[in-house]
């Protein structure tokens, strides 16, 4: 097996064979440094779309330096990230599509908020997403599969 790349191109290829959840597992395990959401994601079934592209505007984030934030973070790392992001888009990064979930009615980012705070910064529009939701896959319905 040739080493992962953790871009959209290589998330669009595991979703065309049905896989796109053992690639968030993946990535979630390995570069995207965050085991303790990709086992907190297999405690009960979950139902997958994507990627999709969906705009920035629609996306909801959980974590960053204000106050109301699920995940708080102190302001001087948020910041520190982002810039580190921002230098990797300006390069043309191929970066991994955000992990969000649907629910109730709305699209939560519980992976990327980085990522969609440097694109936000950059007047990107739109970005690439794998959504989940834990109820139906009907739910999803709506967003566009490739």
């Amino acid at each position: 097996m040739l080493p992962l790349s953790f871009t959209t191109e290589e998330a669009i290829e595991f979703a065309k064979h049905g896989c796109i959840e053992e690639w968030v597992h993946l990535f979630l395990k390995t570069a995207g440094g965050n085991e303790p959401f990709s086992e907190g994601l297999k405690l009960q079934p979950r139902f997958w779309a994507g990627p999709v592209r969906l705009t920035l505007q629609e996306l909801i984030r959980c974590c960053g330096p204000e106050a109301e934030m699920e995940y708080c973070v102190s302001q001087d790392s948020w910041d520190l990230h982002v810039a580190e992001l921002m230098e990797l888009y300006r390069k043309d990064w191929s970066y991994p599509p955000l992990i969000v979930q649907l629910v109730g009615g709305q699209l939560s980012i519980r992976d990327g908020n980085h990522r969609h705070e440097a694109m936000r910064r950059l007047n990107f529009t739109e970005c690439w997403v794998v959504l989940w939701d834990s109820d139906s896959q009907e739910n999803l319905a709506h967003y566009a599969e490739i």
